[in-house]
């Protein structure tokens, strides 16, 4: 069976990764978080003193990018590739809601999209790979097959995010996450590079009122159309 590239693009806290992740597990395909790359390079940031809540220093943010190598893998465990930061695994540490709080605004820097962007191509250029992100169907693969767009309220969104957060243990409240996932969306919305939108050829899923099994059928199908 022939492969393809499959890029799943939306607003934070839609599900982009579980579908994702879903999908590249049936049918072994590769998953590649970019998402969670992004964060990576956030959370690099943060240790560095480079950005916090009253300053960002993004050029030093943007001479310290070589020294930076993000990677992936697999863990046998929680059954997905986990993201390393120079060797070092960092999965947990980068789900705060402190790193979401900042990672829009790395984001927007042009020279660490471009750095990741590269990375995101590389890793997807033999097809077989579904990629999850902001721009995977309008810069990353443009050509793939199948292009998803998922949306849902913002309030559903800030409701998953803070369940998330508070299974995890982590000490948050949920007007904190709204407003995190509300300044996410206008800052990944009219960042000057590669803002987030919908490619014309990419299909909307909203998920608002979806429960998990039947958002991944109804991906699958279109999957399915795909190879027929």
């Amino acid at each position: 069976m022939k492969k393809i590239t499959i890029a799943i693009d939306g607003f934070s806290s839609t599900g982009k990764s579980t579908v994702a992740k879903q999908l590249a597990k049936h049918l072994g395909y590769i998953y590649v978080d970019t998402g969670a790359m992004y964060r990576a390079v956030t959370w690099f940031a943060m240790q560095h003193g480079f950005i916090d809540a009253h300053h960002f220093e993004a050029s030093k943010l943007v001479a310290a990018l070589n020294t930076i190598t993000i990677s992936f893998k697999f863990n046998d465990i929680v059954g997905f590739a986990e993201v390393y930061l120079n060797g070092v695994k960092i999965e947990k540490e980068i789900r705060t809601l402190e790193v979401s709080r900042y990672v829009s605004q790395v984001a927007a820097v042009s020279e660490v999209r471009s750095q990741l962007v590269q990375q995101q191509q590389q890793m997807g250029k033999d097809k077989g790979v579904v990629m999850d992100g902001r721009d995977i169907g309008t810069v990353v693969f443009p050509d793939a097959e199948l292009k998803l767009f998922m949306i849902a309220s913002a309030e559903k969104r800030a409701r998953r995010r803070f369940d998330e957060l508070i299974e995890r243990g982590d000490e948050v409240t949920y007007a904190d996450v709204l407003k995190n996932v509300e300044d996410r969306d206008y800052i990944d919305s009219h960042r000057e590079d590669s803002p987030l939108r919908k490619a014309e050829d990419a299909i909307e899923l909203d998920n608002s009122n979806l429960d998990l099994i039947t958002q991944f059928e109804r991906v699958l199908l279109l999957v399915n159309q795909r190879f027929a």
